[in-house]
């Protein structure tokens, strides 16, 4: 019985060796294929991440750390002043408010007129209407450059230079800074609506227009959320706009006091690799870049899903 037994553990082991020779080999292979992934995500992640390393490191060092060559990315006696003197330079908290102004209302207007202009090309057939939404894709590829000259005529006839108008006023009519994509992100999100809720509102005797505020635009929040945060960014990180049609220093944005800030020779040092480098640059950098920081922060995961269901990640 015992060599019975024995033969039949060792027929047992023979069929099973096979087994666990090719589940070794899966597992393996698994292992490398993470390991090559997480290798590549970390390469990806430092070419994203070494901007902003190099902006914070700089923006720590004074002329003679940036003369020392052994100090690049380590920085012995931090000058947290810089972000100070910065913030003084640049008039940071008047430029903040302006921001705050320009972009929120900006957003705001963009949002509005952006879902209304799209609910428009989504629900109705009038003749034209493939015509006019390939003109608004036309205009997404159309430089703001290319029409400053037309625009400043007009906003100077009208007596808005030197306001926040020429920005804002023009993303209450479905424009401003990537209006075409706005009107784009919302009409595929209305497309995919079911008509039996708009069919249902009329029974109810709601008119277009209440449909549309009532029943159409509540439902739209992953667009709403992913326009906005876009517009917001965009409207944010914008200086060409800004230094045409704003002259006087009470209406700079944070982006037009950063060119200002850079461009200042005292503010300017050679390092000792001979890289020309501006520490107050670098610190009116990230302090301008902070607030954006911190809003992804909070909006990093609604974001996502706000991609995904207005259909842009297809």
């Amino acid at each position: 019985m015992n060599v019975e037994n024995t033969q039949i553990e060792m027929t047992k082991r023979e069929r099973t060796a096979p087994l666990d020779a090719n589940f070794f080999k899966k597992r393996m292979s698994q292992i490398v294929v993470k390991a090559l992934v997480y290798i590549l995500l970390i390469e990806f992640m430092f070419v994203f991440l070494f901007p902003f390393l190099y902006m914070f490191t700089n923006s720590l060092k004074g002329p003679l750390h940036l003369a020392d060559i052994s100090s690049k990315w380590i920085v012995r006696n931090p000058q947290w002043d810089n972000y100070r003197e910065a913030m003084d330079k640049m008039s940071y908290w008047r430029g903040l408010k302006n921001n705050l102004i320009v972009v929120l209302s900006s957003a705001l207007g963009q949002i509005l007129s952006c879902s209304f202009i799209a609910y428009g090309l989504a629900r109705f057939d009038f003749p034209g209407r493939n015509l006019i939404f390939a003109l608004v894709l036309f205009s997404l590829i159309i430089p703001p450059q290319v029409l400053v000259i037309p625009l400043y005529i007009q906003y100077s006839n009208l007596g808005m230079l030197d306001t926040f108008w020429p920005i804002i006023l023009p993303t209450y009519f479905g424009m401003g800074l990537k209006g075409g994509l706005f009107i784009f992100i919302f009409r595929q999100f209305f497309r995919s609506l079911p008509r039996e809720l708009e069919e249902a509102a009329r029974i109810d005797g709601a008119g277009t227009f209440r449909t549309y505020i009532s029943i159409v635009l509540p439902l739209a929040r992953s667009p709403i959320l992913v326009t906005a945060i876009l517009s917001i960014v965009w409207h944010w990180n914008d200086s060409f706009q800004p230094s045409v049609y704003l002259m006087v220093p009470e209406r700079s944005l944070l982006s037009m006091s950063l060119n200002l800030l850079m461009t200042d020779v005292k503010n300017v040092y050679e390092s000792a690799s001979g890289m020309i480098v501006s520490p107050l640059g670098m610190a009116g950098a990230i302090l301008i870049i902070l607030p954006l920081f911190i809003m992804y922060i909070f909006l990093q995961n609604k974001f996502t899903q706000g991609i995904e269901r207005t259909g842009l990640a297809n």
